[in-house]
């Protein structure tokens, strides 16, 4: 059960609940992915990846494939096309996009050769048949924070690597109560439910793919750079994507691979990577161990607050999980460090995944926070009261407005938080044990420049161009409730065409940003067209278009701490004779900017939590140091929350419009997992009094810890 009422308050079409306007075609099947789309002498691809964790190819026997039935061409690194020598994409250098061009291996899983086929059936045999050799090298893939080439990057997409101000050590020697602990998270990944599929074929000296992309301009500006094409030559198309989560958002192996293969063999080629080949293809969340130092005065005031972080990148490029972000806006204390340092391994290039950098920075700081608390002897929400800060604690910059301990308020109200027995391990329901746990959770609320097209059709309908990315979070029902309000008319005669490159420059679906920013171009189109129509006596047959830039806006937005900001509750129960934790209860109380849509607006909150209970208890893929592979890179092996693992889930928020943007938005997509984790961890310590600073909380773990029960419960 699932239920998330909303204080939004409703004006027209924003801010009332719409059923999503593809949500009929998606159910019948009339929704076309990436992988479903049909084009005339479609061919197949099927990528064969590296079985060694590094090293170099040292031969590939192509010459008995090339006669199996069907087989049209094999490619690898002895005969593909040439790309742009030390590519530079939009979001910088990537050498992850560099296929076929050495005999190098930097990991398991590295595409090696492509077979292509008139079937996919004949293209896997083939593929399964081909022998390829290698010379091997010694690898490390053992992620270790001690490790001996551990070092710290010059930046991470939040920002700078470390932030420091304040005598960090002195504060902490002067602090009456000290938290010092080392938390870990495991490596984990998207698995969004479409495997990550592409078509690309020349039509008329044009580039043409269909992608299963999360931005299509970026996709086609950095295939264009890859290629060394003429931008205006490559024409991206994405109708549908069945979730991305942050792993779709640029060029990986299957476009790469169809547009060379649709090169080579003139025809239109598809290739859609297999599970397994998700899990080493298209990025991941780093493996991290964060240190945490906490140092306050006997009323639980910080004067200290350190978060150090470890994470892994690849040999090719570098990726950073920046955990050490999270709390720079959160906490004010006199001194504050955050750091965030990289090993190098032998692995693929970890990526963007929902929330980058406050899942896990959010798991280790509000759990450590938690241990503050009971050290202080206090309320873990008035802890975090007590350290409100009064502007950003480390910029100093006013914030353009924090709702946090709002969010705290309403959340321990309708959780019946003021109930709760601080003690740990006194609560019982039969065999099981019963803890209750909160946390914060935050996430920047960004927004990027983008344009729109809105027409004044003949008909009286109007059409909304602007290439967005709908992941399946309902962007085109959202995009159309804003025109609506914008244009003052009804929402049935708003049509709203997305997802093509050919619509001009929009941000991608991700950083929470997408409904912000292609709301805000919108808005400015639909606002001008309406005072053209005021104007006018009569509408041409090719109807009124108007254009929209938000380029110069965005750029005059002063400068703030800008966020969204959440208050996480979760009760469980724990079987400490088998290990099993369940969840029975979530709640989120979010301050999230205005909500366009309340209905999607809940998917997005519910899903998260829902990610977070499964990053909390069950997801973690496990590196072989042997092999250099993962051991569970498959659904039957990496484990994530199902329907039975969430009983009661609500969402909720508070009235919190952006006072600087247009309609009010911030952006809801990732902030749903912040905090969730760390919720769930201290409601374990309180059922049970052990504080698990791993994730997940498997069964063997609270097993491990059993003996630890507090004195006086008595096991079942």
């Amino acid at each position: 059960m699932t239920t998330a009422t909303g204080t939004t308050r409703a004006t027209g079409a924003v801010g009332t609940a719409r059923t999503r306007i593809e949500g009929l075609d998606k159910v019948t099947g009339a929704a076309r992915y990436a992988g479903e789309v049909p084009f005339a002498g479609l061919a197949h691809g099927w990528v064969v990846v590296s079985t060694v964790a590094r090293g170099r190819v040292r031969s590939i026997d192509d010459a008995p494939v090339r006669e199996m039935p069907g087989v049209l061409a094999v490619l690898h690194h002895g005969n593909a096309p040439r790309l742009q020598e030390g590519f530079v994409g939009t979001l910088g250098p990537d050498p992850v996009a560099e296929i076929f061009q050495r005999d190098r291996v930097p990991h398991v899983g590295w595409p090696v050769a492509l077979v292509v086929a008139e079937t996919s059936e004949q293209a896997r045999e083939a593929a399964e048949t081909l022998v390829v050799e290698y010379d091997t090298e010694p690898h490390d893939v053992a992620f270790d924070p001690r490790h001996p080439d551990r070092y710290t990057p010059e930046a991470t997409v939040q920002g700078p690597a470390v932030t420091e101000k304040g005598d960090l050590e002195a504060e902490l020697a002067a602090s009456t109560v000290v938290v010092d602990e080392l938390y870990t998270t495991p490596e984990q990944h998207h698995n969004a439910m479409e495997p990550h599929a592409a078509m690309a074929r020349w039509d008329g000296g044009r580039l043409e793919v269909v992608d299963t992309s999360q931005g299509t301009m970026m996709t086609a500006t950095d295939l264009a750079a890859l290629f060394q094409l003429d931008p205006e030559s490559v024409h991206v198309r994405s109708e549908h994507i069945g979730g991305g989560f942050g792993s779709k958002g640029w060029l990986r192996a299957h476009n790469v691979l169809a547009v060379m293969a649709a090169t080579v063999v003139g025809r239109p080629v598809r290739v859609v990577l297999t599970r397994r080949q998700v899990f080493s293809l298209t990025g991941y969340r780093s493996p991290t161990a964060q240190r945490v130092r906490l140092g306050a005065d006997a009323e639980g005031r910080l004067r200290a607050l350190d978060h150090d972080g470890v994470s892994l990148t690849s040999t090719l490029t570098e990726f950073v999980e920046a955990t050490g972000g999270y709390g720079r806006a959160m906490y004010e204390a006199e001194a504050l460090r955050t750091a965030n340092h990289v090993v190098r391994l032998d692995v693929p290039t970890p990526t963007f995944m929902r929330a980058p950098g406050e899942a896990p920075g959010s798991f280790a700081l509000e759990s450590a926070l938690d241990e503050l608390a009971e050290k202080c002897g206090l309320d873990p929400i008035e802890l975090r009261a007590r350290n409100e800060p009064a502007v950003g604690p480390v910029t100093g910059l006013p914030f353009a407005d924090r709702e946090l301990l709002t969010c705290f308020r309403e959340g321990a109200r309708r959780f019946n938080w003021e109930g709760r027995d601080p003690r740990p391990g006194v609560r019982r329901d039969g065999r099981w044990l019963l803890g209750t746990g909160t946390a914060a959770a935050t996430f920047p609320a960004g927004v990027a420049p983008s344009t729109a097209a809105v027409t004044a059709e003949a008909d009286g309908t109007f059409t909304v161009r602007i290439n967005a990315a709908d992941v399946g979070t309902g962007a085109r029902t959202a995009l159309a409730q804003v025109a609506a309000d914008a244009l003052g008319a009804d929402l049935d005669r708003i049509r709203v065409r997305i997802g093509d490159s050919d619509l001009g420059q929009a941000w991608l679906s991700g950083g929470s940003m997408g409904t912000r920013s292609w709301s805000w171009a919108v808005m400015a189109a639909a606002a001008e067209l309406r005072e053209r129509l005021a104007l006018s006596a009569e509408l041409p047959p090719e109807g009124i278009t108007v254009r929209s830039d938000t380029t110069e806006a965005v750029g005059a937005l002063a400068e703030r701490e800008r966020h969204s900001y959440g208050a996480q509750f979760a009760e469980v129960a724990v079987d400490v004779n088998t290990g099993e934790v369940r969840v029975r209860r979530m709640l989120g109380i979010f301050a999230a900017g205005r909500i366009v849509n309340p209905l999607t607006a809940r998917s997005q909150f519910v899903g998260g939590m829902t990610w977070g209970l499964s990053m909390a208890l069950h997801e973690e893929a496990i590196r072989d140091r042997v092999s250099g592979g993962l051991a569970n890179g498959d659904l039957a092996g990496y484990h994530f929350a199902a329907n039975a693992d969430v009983p009661v889930i609500e969402a909720d928020w508070v009235h919190d419009p952006d006072p600087d943007d247009p309609v009010g938005i911030k952006g809801i997509g990732e902030i749903g997992i912040v905090g969730a984790a760390a919720a769930i961890a201290n409601a374990v310590r309180h059922a049970t009094g052990v504080r698990h600073r791993a994730l997940p909380i498997r069964p063997d773990r609270v097993l491990a810890a059993a003996g630890a029960v507090p004195e006086g419960t008595t096991r079942a």
